[in-house]
């Protein structure tokens, strides 16, 4: 019987999926944009179920009745735990950050440097602050790095992302 492998390898993702039925129709752009957030959370990721030694881990994230849900498994697919947080606490940063991130692609097309600078900025800002509210409503139920919350901030995001239409 071969050894597992230490705690802290065990500690990461190796799957994310996001749930279609939480997802509404998006544009191209902010299907590449889901892809390339889940394919820098698998590059490099930090997480791991508080008082559980089961990972590595698949997650799927999807909503349900105002709550975002961590469907977190084994990586053969097995069920781990399932966490469900309110959105409630974070529905303003998430609100802000996707209103500044339009503003931010509007003003690459058209915008002076200067001008397009100071909207990341402010977008990074949002992006932490998301980030950090995150991390603190996982606390006690899963661990993860700042980037890997980063990372998991973006995902909410594009569970959230309406199509006009």
């Amino acid at each position: 019987m071969s050894q597992p492998p230490p705690r802290s390898e065990r500690d990461r993702l190796v799957a994310v999926t996001l749930d279609e039925a939480s997802m509404t129709a998006a544009s191209a752009d902010v299907e590449h944009e889901r892809r390339v957030a889940i394919f820098d959370l698998l590059e490099e990721n930090v997480f791991g179920v508080v008082e559980m030694d089961a990972g590595p881990y698949a997650l799927v994230l999807s909503t349900a009745e105002q709550r975002l849900v961590f469907d977190v498994r084994a990586a053969d697919g097995a069920s781990v735990r399932t966490f469900m947080l309110s959105l409630a606490p974070l529905r303003r940063v998430v609100r802000d950050y996707l209103m500044i991130c339009e503003s931010y692609h509007q003003a690459i097309r058209t915008a002076a440097p200067a001008q397009i600078e100071s909207i990341d900025m402010g977008r990074r800002g949002l992006h932490n602050e998301g980030s950090d509210l995150l991390r603190e409503r996982l606390a006690g139920k899963i661990e993860v790095d700042f980037d890997t919350a980063r990372r998991l901030f973006t995902l909410l995001c594009a569970l959230q992302v309406r199509t006009p239409g």
